[in-house]
């Protein structure tokens, strides 16, 4: 059986609502934190306390994968709440756990094993300020466990400058003291200079975007990590079976020649989660590909698919052929069969926004209805930091081929494509990837065509591992939130009885995986349409979905006319603090502009 790192342990009593004090009936911290056991049981709190659940991870939506209710930071429906809103006391209480352990861990004797999990400690104080800086910008930095009565415990939100250097400090101490064996459950050195790729790579990108001074120390700290991982580290990018991009996520045990670190899930322990039953009912959002994102797929040879004639008004069988394998290994392609099972299924429309049906992270159908799912969900992967860093040194302006031979490839390589050209990337930079409706329209510069090509292949490699969000953020690119959000296209032109009848499948014939679309207030019948009897998905434009024309046309979700969506440049990029904390110091702690 599989190590988890959920078990509940005696951390869990070591702190209170106070910050600081314990619970007298309790065991005290003096008579603790003696040996490496109690050490080890101690931080492995921490995992549970920091890292997102499954659900944040496969649920992600933003402008990628479109759900029946858009959050609030797309739609721009923000406000200000009262209490919450990721500054509460229970927001916080993770770094109290962190803080207390560093405060009492000198009373282990072993040095050796002190160090290792004060770096697991520091480990975590690094991703817990970061993923407060992402929400907040400026926040308070503390280092050391506060009472209920200490005046730091409202200070001034710190500078970003101070709080940013304080992480890094706190992700080299990791990577220095952490071990370097392979371990999928738990930090180790690699974790460490994976974080810190993803957190200097933020950071660097933000600053450089959003018009920060510093973004050139940022991008450096990257590509330092990023590059030691890719030369001194065990993993390679997973190739190991026919569909590898889909096996890496479905596997119930977390495939390490790949995954730096995973959440363990084991359906003996009662340790599960909800990915198949998201992705298979139609109660959990129905998660559909926009279409913008499968138009980005490149084409088997390395071409650009919206360089063919006619691309944005071919049906799905067509727009299917010869893409890169990644997209009928995320989505339900014509010919698509579960794991294990040798039924071919078309895409189910009561499941999905848009008519492209996620397949990621969806395993064979033994896991299937409410929370029944248990493959490991992976938190830190070597192709994030391949990207990262090939992402660092073409916004650095120090990208060269053979650094794309190193990062872009073995990607590629995993599913069959032809490697990045980076001269013609940037002798050629895609329109698609450049438009104001489907791109990135603040990319400028020399290598403007291969940071285009790196951000495609970043969406379509971690699409639904929870990047996009912010990843739109450190590029200030919110205003794409703003576009229409679209699906399948279909043909316009009904038959006389006011219905046609679309091949999915490709297979030249009526079929149970065919779909029939009508513009009659019934659905036409078999007895009247003989050829309708083998037809199981009659859909009514209008009720089951609109389209972009009346009898045809692309799927609309979240039609832009009756569902506005706003995002402020001057406000959006960051999240609001709650009322109740402003109130506690005014004169100390501000509003985030513009909220």
């Amino acid at each position: 059986m599989k190590k988890t790192f959920y078990t509940l342990c005696i951390a869990a009593v070591f702190v209170s609502c106070n910050l600081d004090e314990f619970p007298l009936d309790k065991l005290a911290p003096e008579n603790y934190f003696n040996n490496e056991a109690e050490l080890k049981t101690f931080t492995n709190t921490f995992y549970q306390q920091n890292f997102p659940e499954a659900s944040s991870i496969y649920s992600e939506s933003a402008d990628v994968i479109i759900v029946t209710t858009l959050q609030p930071e797309v739609s721009g429906t923000r406000t200000v709440v009262n209490e919450g809103g990721g500054w509460d006391i229970g927001s916080w209480q993770p770094l109290t756990y962190i803080n207390n352990y560093l405060h009492y861990s000198h009373r282990c004797s072993d040095t050796k094993a002190r160090e290792r999990y004060d770096g697991v400690a520091r480990f975590f104080r690094a991703y817990f300020y970061f993923e407060k800086v992402k929400r907040f910008g400026d926040v308070p930095w503390y280092d050391r466990p506060l009472k209920s009565d200490d005046p730091d415990l409202y200070k001034a939100r710190d500078p970003r400058e101070l709080v940013m250097s304080k992480i890094l400090e706190d992700i080299d101490y990791a990577i220095d003291k952490l071990p370097q064996e392979q371990n999928v459950y738990s930090v180790t050195q690699w974790t460490a200079l994976a974080l810190k790729s993803r957190i200097c790579l933020f950071e660097g990108t933000f600053r450089k975007y959003h018009g920060i001074a510093g973004h050139e120390e940022y991008l450096d700290e990257c590509i330092e990590a990023a590059e030691r991982f890719i030369d001194e580290s065990p993993y390679q990018i997973y190739k190991g079976s026919q569909t590898p991009y889909r096996d890496l996520f479905s596997s119930n045990n977390a495939i390490s020649t790949e995954v730096i670190l995973a959440r363990d899930y084991e359906i003996g322990l009662n340790i599960i989660h909800n990915a198949n039953n998201y992705t298979l009912s139609n109660t959990y959002g129905m998660p559909g590909l926009n279409k913008k994102i499968v138009d980005s797929y490149l084409k088997t040879d390395g071409s650009r698919f919206t360089d063919v004639p006619g691309y944005a008004t071919m049906e799905f069988y067509q727009e299917m052929q010869d893409r890169d394998p990644r997209l009928t290994q995320t989505v339900r392609g014509p010919g698509y069969t579960r794991i294990g099972q040798t039924d071919r299924l078309s895409p189910d429309f009561s499941c999905s926004t848009t008519g492209y049906q996620l397949t990621k992270w969806v395993t064979d159908p033994s896991q299937d209805g409410y929370n029944k799912s248990y493959n490991d969900i992976i938190l830190f992967r070597a192709a994030e930091v391949y990207l990262n860093f090939a992402e660092a040194k073409a916004e650095r302006g120090t990208l060269t081929q053979t650094d794309i031979n190193k990062s872009i490839k073995p990607i590629r390589d995993r599913v069959g494509m032809p490697n990045l050209d980076m001269e013609e990337a940037n002798d050629n930079p895609d329109p698609y990837l450049t438009s104001d409706v489907t791109g990135y329209p603040h990319v400028s510069g020399e290598n403007k065509g291969v940071i285009l090509e790196i951000r495609r292949e970043r969406t379509i490699e971690l699409i639904a591992e929870g990047h996009r969000y912010y990843d739109m953020v450190r590029w200030k690119e919110g205003k794409m939130f703003e576009q229409e959000f679209k699906g399948m296209y279909f043909t316009p032109g009904m038959n006389s009885d006011g219905y046609r009848i679309y091949d999915l499948d490709g297979s030249g014939d009526v079929s149970a995986l065919d779909v029939c679309l009508y513009t009659t207030s019934s659905a036409p019948k078999a007895a009247d349409h003989p050829e309708l009897a083998v037809i199981k998905t009659f859909l009514k434009i209008g009720s089951a979905f609109e389209l972009t024309g009346a009898a045809g046309g692309n799927i609309i979700v979240h039609n832009t006319e009756t569902e506005p969506r706003e995002w402020r440049e001057d406000r959006d990029y960051l999240y609001p603090l709650p009322l109740s904390q402003i109130q506690f110091a005014p004169d100390k702690i501000k509003q985030n502009p513009n909220w």
